[in-house]
């Protein structure tokens, strides 16, 4: 049932560079297919018993190079007996954000939104899979390359030029990820169980803007301590809450040291 509801200077030139080197490749009519991954959201609760489908399907896109999955549980479901404890506020209102921006009158769960372009009942795997396949097709357009480096002490996220410049502006958003969260639920609709949720968004914030020109965005190991995450995630979209135009991951249990 759905419910309502400082790269050192030599590094940083290389990483921009390798940025703009993708940018060979035209933009537009004859272009190859989309390289970067797919963004798939997926918002979930524990106490939703219809999401456990959409939980394991997700579990299931974790495992394809194609695709950026990323699991938000959402905290209206709180209210019905259990307090889930992957939660947050900042998954809730981006989850009615997308709703206002798709016209939508209410939100649910399970819910994918796809790129930022389509939304599908997360149970519904033809559904959810035709709608990645769609955006894997078509998407050649919104293949903005963006490379990501640890160091020790900094975050840096590089991002190249767009051919469009007549296109909005974009926010950059950085999702901190758990690749693996097992949960024993006490109560609700899944009073009993114990779930592992994949890819759990532990942290979203927007970290600058993007008008189309070379960007590069520098952040502090301080602004990230105590953030739980073996990953992070750099999604780049339209108007905050519209199309994804690029998305890279970076895999690491800690700050990488310099080599």
């Amino acid at each position: 049932m759905l419910r309502p509801m400082n790269l050192r200077p030599i590094a940083r030139s290389l990483l921009l560079a390798a940025g703009l080197c993708m940018l060979a490749v035209p933009v537009g009519a004859g272009a190859p297919a989309m390289k970067r991954p797919v963004v798939v959201e997926l918002y979930t609760s524990q106490g939703c018993s219809s999401c456990l489908p959409a939980d394991a399907l997700l579990a299931k896109l974790t495992k394809r190079g194609d695709v950026l999955p990323l699991s938000l549980s959402v905290t209206y479901w709180d209210m019905l007996g259990w307090k889930d404890t992957l939660a947050s506020e900042n998954n809730t209102r981006r989850q009615k954000a997308y709703a206002a921006a798709m016209g939508h009158g209410a939100v649910y769960t399970p819910q994918m939104i796809v790129d930022g372009i389509t939304d599908v009942v997360g149970s519904r795997e033809g559904q959810v899979l035709s709608a990645i396949d769609a955006r894997a097709r078509d998407g050649d357009g919104d293949n903005v390359p963006i490379a990501v480096h640890e160091t020790k002490d900094e975050l840096h996220i590089g991002i190249g030029a767009s051919q469009d410049r007549g296109a909005p502006p974009a926010t950059v958003w950085l999702f901190h990820l758990k690749a693996a969260a097992t949960v024993a639920i006490g109560g609700g609709e899944n009073d009993g169980r114990t779930m592992t949720y994949h890819n759990v968004v532990g942290d979203l914030r927007a970290v600058g803007q993007w008008k189309g020109d070379p960007l590069i965005i520098d952040l502090p190991r301080s602004a990230m301590e105590g953030l739980p995450h073996d990953s992070v995630a750099v999604v780049v979209q339209r108007g905050g809450y519209g199309h994804v135009v690029g998305a890279a991951m970076l895999p690491h249990p800690d700050f990488a040291p310099e080599r």
